[in-house]
């Protein structure tokens, strides 16, 4: 493994996570982000791919010469390990493997595993505690159970992109796979439900767990559902203000910067309305009451943006936080990596690399006391850089790992 053997080898032995052991097999970006998560909080994750690489990440942008650097910080934390599982010694070996892992990451299509002779049942049989986080774009049942999704399809069906874009707009998507990340906090948190279930019960079989991406975003518009449901409501798009809460909107100063403020309960109102010194809104009928405001939430908002469009940035920035009134620039990434919030909290650290020294990674999230902030695992693995030691550690003789070398099978 070269000279940076030692740093590959160092730990994170820190998290509450720590003695957990995950096989992720997955690929691209929501069940190994599940597997990334744990790993965060000091989760053994070995990482599983076909030699020679072939997982789309791999070559997926931001690239720095020839390297992605979505790869190394979506797969941090983790050791590589290749296996050809579609083979029958893959499938011998990696069967072999199983009782050393608590935990079984993978996101083919339904029926994938299963056709290659690694049906649930199967597995169970080998290692009747392992979970087996299933995560996939529509569930294991149902008439779409075999399509392909990526984080656009799921946020289009959910219902998310209905959501998103000026009311006279098509609706949009973001500049980043949200869908994706979504799908895989709530892979994490399926994970940890089975670990802490088994913990309780240690005779309790390891759990199948079929997580969908597009379920998953759907439960965080958690309130649509009622209200089409009892009030026939279809909730449309609305640009950047909010349809249940006003003033709630992003609005521009006069040095043309954007600022997101919200001030929808009527004590936030009175508040703002201090700083404006406008108080005599809070008496008038149109806007003393939130109801009466939603009513006229187009006055409202062109109140606030005419107000904004006055001052700079800075001056609302502190009137707003010495009132009280919840107010945020719109940052970009150049502004997170100088805010001094970010910054006095280290949100942003250092990651080690072998290619680069070090890389910019997000701090570990959420944090736990007896814990450091910077004790962020190293950067994803290469393809199969810890394949010889993990096998051995399985038990493997050399002999073995040696023909399966040679049969292209590792």
């Amino acid at each position: 493994m070269g000279g940076n053997e030692g740093m590959h080898q160092k730990k994170h032995n820190s998290g509450v996570l720590r003695g957990v052991r995950i096989l992720d097999m997955a690929t691209f970006v929501a069940a190994p982000f599940a597997a990334t998560l744990c790993a965060d909080l000091g989760a053994e994750v070995v990482k599983l791919e076909l030699p020679g690489g072939k997982d789309p990440l791999r070559t997926f942008p931001p690239l720095q010469d020839g390297q992605s650097l979505y790869w190394k910080v979506s797969n941090r934390g983790k050791r590589g390990l290749t296996l050809d599982v579609r083979t029958p010694a893959g499938k011998e070996a990696f069967l072999k493997i199983l009782p050393h892992f608590d935990v079984l990451v993978e996101n083919f299509r339904t029926g994938t595993l299963d056709s290659w002779g690694l049906d649930f049942s199967t597995i169970h049989k080998i290692n009747p505690s392992l979970s087996v986080l299933r995560l996939t774009g529509f569930g294991q049942t149902g008439p779409y159970k075999k399509r392909a999704g990526f984080a656009r399809v799921f946020e289009a069906m959910s219902g998310l992109a209905h959501l998103t874009g000026e009311a006279d707009g098509p609706p949009q998507h973001m500049n980043y796979p949200i869908g994706d990340m979504i799908a895989g906090v709530f892979g994490a948190f399926s994970i940890t439900a089975a670990l802490v279930e088994r913990a309780k019960n240690p005779e309790q079989p390891g759990r199948e767990i079929d997580l969908s991406a597009t379920e998953s975003i759907f439960r965080l518009l958690e309130v649509l559902p009622v209200e089409y449901d009892q009030q026939g409501t279809i909730r449309e798009r609305t640009g950047s203000f909010s349809a249940i809460a006003a003033p709630s909107n992003v609005y521009q100063t006069c040095d043309k910067l954007w600022i997101t403020l919200s001030a929808s309960s009527d004590l936030m109102f009175k508040r703002l309305c201090g700083v404006m010194n406008v108080n005599y809104l809070t008496q008038d009928e149109r806007y003393a009451t939130l109801k009466a405001r939603l009513n006229n939430i187009s006055e409202v908002n062109t109140l606030v943006a005419d107000w904004c469009k006055k001052n700079d940035f800075k001056y609302i920035e502190s009137m707003l936080n010495e009132a009280g009134v919840p107010c945020s620039r719109i940052n970009s990434m150049a502004d997170i990596a100088k805010d001094p919030q970010f910054l006095s909290r280290r949100a942003i650290v250092p990651m080690s690399d072998p290619d680069f020294g070090t890389i910019a990674s997000p701090c570990v999230v959420p944090r736990f006391s007896d814990t450091y902030v910077d004790e962020v695992p190293r950067s994803g693995p290469a393809v199969g850089e810890d394949t010889d030691v993990l096998l051995a550690s399985y038990g493997f003789p050399v002999d073995e790992i040696l023909k399966l070398r040679q049969l292209g099978i590792i």
